[in-house]
């Protein structure tokens, strides 16, 4: 049924009808917060380490300064977990988005819970300017993923990782083939930088600058990853 309307609309109202015929507004229902865990409360005293960096992308080194709250301490629960993070350099290039970031994660840290998620997330982080080789023939692809490697170390350092450790045999395996590598080609001597025979390339598995070729196979002396063809 079509309802004509000749007069101007100046207001109008949603109503529903009960049992008894009359109108009534349903109430409003307001949705439950449900509060994740409570900040954890700054003690006076924090316990922490500092990592220098120096990477191609800046002039100057970065000192990054961690600080743990000691947790259930005294108790056979006690243990570490980052509470702050600090980052200073006589750089002032990157001082606006650092200083965000380390505001940013010190808030994640505080919250609480698993923190461990950072580390990837900073290390899947790319610089379209492409990244570099740090020391060791690792490849960074950001700054920011140079942070996010210092984060990883520090949750080994305290606990909150697990160090990932090539078993005994797997790291005589790799030494060995380096060695048996090395000698076929003794014009090719290894990097003062990474260790790795020079000429190596990339390693898609561990990102290092490790592969080399031995036997028709592309193996990579840093964690034996291989693809033979």
């Amino acid at each position: 049924m079509t309802l004509k309307i000749d007069r101007k609309i100046t207001g109008y109202a949603v109503v529903t009808d009960n049992a008894e015929g009359t109108a009534e507004t349903p109430p409003l229902k307001t949705a439950d917060i449900h509060q994740l865990g409570e900040p954890l409360s700054r003690p006076d005293k924090l316990v922490g380490n500092t990592y220098k960096i120096k990477t191609p992308v800046t002039d100057h080194a970065l000192y990054i300064t961690i600080n743990d709250v000691v947790m259930n301490e005294g108790t056979p629960q006690e243990h570490r977990r980052p509470f702050e993070i600090f980052i200073n350099s006589k750089n002032m290039e990157h001082f606006q988005w650092i200083v965000a970031l380390t505001r940013v994660m010190s808030a994640v840290f505080r919250k609480g819970g698993d923190i461990t998620f950072l580390v990837e997330e900073l290390q899947s982080v790319f610089d379209p300017k492409g990244g570099y080789f740090k020391k060791g023939g690792k490849y960074i692809p950001s700054l920011v993923a140079e942070i996010g490697e210092v984060l990883r170390e520090h949750l080994h350092e305290i606990g909150m990782l697990k160090r990932p450790e090539q078993e005994a045999q797997q790291k005589a395996f790799l030494d060995a083939k380096r060695q048996e590598y090395v000698e076929r080609q003794p014009q090719t001597t290894g990097g003062a930088e990474s260790g790795f025979p020079a000429g190596a390339t990339l390693c898609a598995k561990c990102s290092t600058q490790a592969v080399v070729k031995m036997d028709g196979c592309l193996t990579c002396l840093n964690c034996g990853d291989s693809k033979c063809g």
